[in-house]
């Protein structure tokens, strides 16, 4: 199973949550980017629809597969 790691963090002269090297909006303060970066944790794991997915690979391959609305990731918020 997948892993989503949230991370709060100074950014911006305020704050913001980092999942991966993306940062989020900046907030005020670091408990509303907690707030946000928890609603987004949540957000990640809710089900959704069953869908047939198509990718094309860094080699140019193209791939099919089927993507489960409930194969969801952990998540978790740090910082």
């Amino acid at each position: 199973m997948a892993s989503v790691h949230y991370r709060i963090v100074e950014h911006e002269d305020g704050w913001a949550y980092k999942a991966g090297d993306v940062f989020s909006e900046r907030y005020a303060t670091y408990e509303e980017a907690r707030e946000a970066a928890e609603r987004a944790a949540a957000e990640q794991r809710l089900p959704g629809a069953t869908e047939d997915i198509e990718y094309q690979d860094e080699a140019g391959d193209w791939h099919e597969e089927v993507s489960r609305g409930t194969d969801r990731p952990e998540t978790d918020v740090t910082g």
